[in-house]
């Protein structure tokens, strides 16, 4: 039953009106609490007394909404006319409230007194002067900070849309620089006369890019599921070399249930085949293994190729070439500063790219 009426509760006050009139009622109860207690030991007649509380309240209450209605249509205006303005409705709510409770004071207590009725008049115009006074900052102050919550809310939501556009361009970045370079391959195999091969190659095409564009560009997949991925690429790549491409995959542990970027590994794989592999004459093999240490995800994408000039390491992930590039900057989107990408020669020949990225899982 405590469940149901907090989840209740909860729903309830979810709007902004529900939590205004929770807030508005919150307010005046502890106003006509204090006062009774106050009042309550110095009067003589406690039904009269009640009487006169339930008309201050309800007319506060109702004042104070009044109040809410002009702030509202001066919510717009220049800040000078929303402070000269709802000063001005302060003045009136407050006069008219110090009215009803004069009146109430003298059907209460009599019109005995030894106080000037302009006295008076002064000390309950002031009295409701401070009250709402203290009511407006309380509404404005709210009133500021949601607005301040929206806006950050509205920031961050178009900082999540430009992000995940970003992320978006550089994921279908691929697709043309893929299909550029198999599209020249197969060019060259028609050239060469070889009509079979230059078919075997389009329908490996054609299921590749129907994977590709099949994904979501903003979903991640299983490292496992990458590798199938990354197969219809180079059952493509297998037909232009035959036999002087060779392919080793080791993944350990948990690393085939690793959820990574989709996509991430076939512009380094296409990397290695087009400045390692297809460099030698007899072809070459390239190494994938993946493994998860200390809550990390670590892919190491090697090949037996020439490797790359020292001075030319540093900058890698920055250079030219449109793949490599690509996928460190998608990587920095995603990730930030918990990736790292790193590339250095192989002691026995070859360039090895090592990835680094939280361990995540479905």
């Amino acid at each position: 039953m405590g469940t149901f009426v907090f989840n209740w509760l909860s729903d309830r006050l979810a709007t902004e009106r529900h939590q205004y009139w929770a807030l508005q009622c919150s307010g005046w109860a502890g106003y006509t609490l204090l006062t009774f207690i106050g009042g309550f030991f110095w009067v003589e007649n406690h039904l009269l007394y009640c009487g006169y509380l339930a008309v201050a309240t309800a007319s506060g209450i109702a004042l104070s909404e009044g109040m809410r209605r002009g702030f509202q249509r001066l919510w717009d205006k220049p800040p000078v006319t929303r402070l000269i303005g709802s000063l001005g409705v302060i003045i009136v709510a407050a006069a008219l409230w110090a009215a009803i409770k004069f009146g109430g004071n003298l059907w209460l207590y009599g019109k005995e007194s030894d106080e000037h009725p302009l006295v008076m008049s002064v000390y309950w115009f002031s009295y409701s002067f401070l009250i709402y006074m203290t009511w407006t900052a309380l509404y404005y102050g709210i009133k500021y900070y949601q607005t301040s919550q929206q806006q950050q809310e509205k920031a961050l939501k178009a900082e999540s849309i430009a992000h995940q556009s970003q992320l978006k361009m550089l994921r279908y970045q691929l697709n043309p620089h893929f299909l550029f370079n198999t599209l020249n391959a197969i060019s060259t195999l028609i050239l060469d006369q070889d009509g079979k091969t230059a078919n075997s190659m389009v329908t490996r095409l054609s299921q590749f890019l129907r994977h590709s564009l099949d994904n979501d560009p903003m979903q991640k997949v299983t490292l496992a599921k990458e590798v199938e991925a990354l197969m219809l690429y180079l059952d493509i790549e297998k037909v232009r070399f035959a036999d002087r491409l060779q392919i080793n995959i080791d993944l350990e542990g948990d690393a085939p249930r690793a959820l990574v970027p989709s996509l991430l590994l076939q512009p380094i794989v296409e990397n290695a085949i087009k400045y390692g592999i297809s460099q030698r004459e007899w072809g070459g093999e390239i190494t994938i293994k993946a493994r998860v240490f200390a809550g990390e995800l670590l892919i190491e994408v090697s090949d037996n190729g020439p490797g790359v000039p020292e001075k030319e390491l540093v900058g890698l992930g920055q250079g030219s070439g449109v793949g490599i590039r690509n996928t460190c900057e998608r990587l920095r989107a995603l990730y930030g500063d918990e990736q790292k990408t790193r590339f250095c020669n192989r002691p026995e020949g070859g360039l090895s790219v090592h990835l680094r990225i939280p361990f995540e899982q479905e």
